[in-house]
């Protein structure tokens, strides 16, 4: 099995590559010029692209393919007192620079929009501010030129005191959505609420793939381990939202999250680096039916927890873990 690795947003090596500064609402409202604010506002984001395609160009550097780029690249993009701005017209170039080098160099690239963005939600208002969200990052997307093998992952969102209710309103509520934005969802189990188990779930029921974070499952099961549910979570990245790799004619390998706790007594938490052993564990055991798949590493040290993390499992020789390159392995069951 072809295991690949990633990180989040943010590089510890590249200094002075924030792909997410930003300016606040009270800031922009200070600006007497609201013109003249708009025009920062697109100065920053266009500092965050030109960041981004920094950050791209280290991965490649360092043969890192996988990569989730920060939800903040537009700062305010989403507020209702800049409804009125298309932001597009001034970064169309830079963000068609971005997903040239996406594509050029053959590597997978998402969005994680942030825990405000839930479809469980009873309240229209959260659902409206959060279906605005989405059309903003599958308008990201676009502006790059990326087809829909490049997506937005989510969780399912609260439960609010009555869990199947939830679930099912987040299926009412999806089944909604315009089919572009529908094509680019996948969708996570979370550490408090929705398992691993309940959210495969919604995921056969709707057609998404699922994205299996393994420390959130670790804190938040019912009593399975991760490759028991395994064999489900595969079969959802065959499906109709699942989509192909058009330019290498071949399904989009299933993702997963890693991260380690930061302590026992905050096991929720993220650690800075990851612990091989763990998630060894889990690849061995779905190695023989599982051609491929990329690892987001979730670690607070991002990049640094995955060369870390190469460093250590480069000791794992003799022990059916094979090096590849600088960010990926191969692993025998």
């Amino acid at each position: 099995m072809i295991v690949r690795f990633g990180y989040v947003a943010m590089s510890m090596s590249v200094q002075d590559a924030s792909p997410s500064k930003t300016m606040t609402l009270t800031s922009f409202r200070k600006l007497s010029d609201r013109e003249a604010a708009i025009r920062k506002l697109e100065r920053i984001a266009e500092g965050n692209l030109h960041n981004t395609l920094r950050l791209l160009k280290h991965n490649y550097a360092h043969d890192i393919r996988v990569y989730r780029f920060s939800s903040k690249l537009i700062p305010l993009a989403t507020h209702e007192d800049l409804q009125d701005w298309d932001p597009f017209a001034a970064l169309g170039d830079a963000f068609g620079e971005v997903g040239r080098y996406v594509r050029e160099h053959g590597m997978r690239v998402s969005f994680h929009p942030d825990h405000f963005t839930v479809l469980s939600t009873p309240r229209q208002e959260v659902l409206r501010n959060s279906v605005r969200d989405l059309r903003h990052h599958v308008a990201m997307l676009k502006a790059m030129g990326l087809n829909a093998t490049a997506k937005n992952n989510i969780h399912i969102g609260g439960a609010y005191k009555d869990k199947p209710s939830a679930a099912e309103r987040f299926k009412e509520h999806f089944g909604m959505l315009d089919r572009e934005i529908q094509e680019r969802l996948t969708l996570e189990n979370d550490d408090k609420t929705f398992t691993a188990a309940e959210t495969l779930e919604v995921c056969r029921a709707t057609g998404l793939p699922m994205v299996l974070d393994l420390h959130h499952q670790w804190v938040n099961n019912d009593g399975e381990q991760p490759w028991e549910l395994w064999p489900g979570i595969l079969r959802t990245w065959s499906g109709p939202l699942a989509q192909q790799d058009a330019d290498r004619n071949r399904s989009l390998p299933p993702k997963i999250h890693v991260s380690s706790p930061k302590s026992e007594s905050d096991p929720r938490s993220h650690a800075d680096l990851v612990d091989p052993e763990p998630l060894l564990a889990f690849l061995r055991r779905i190695a023989d039916n599982t051609p491929a798949v990329d690892v987001m590493i979730e670690a607070k040290h991002k990049d640094a927890a995955l060369f870390n993390l190469m460093k250590h499992l480069a000791g794992y020789s003799s022990e059916g873990v094979r090096i590849l390159d600088g960010a990926s392995i191969e692993v025998r069951g």
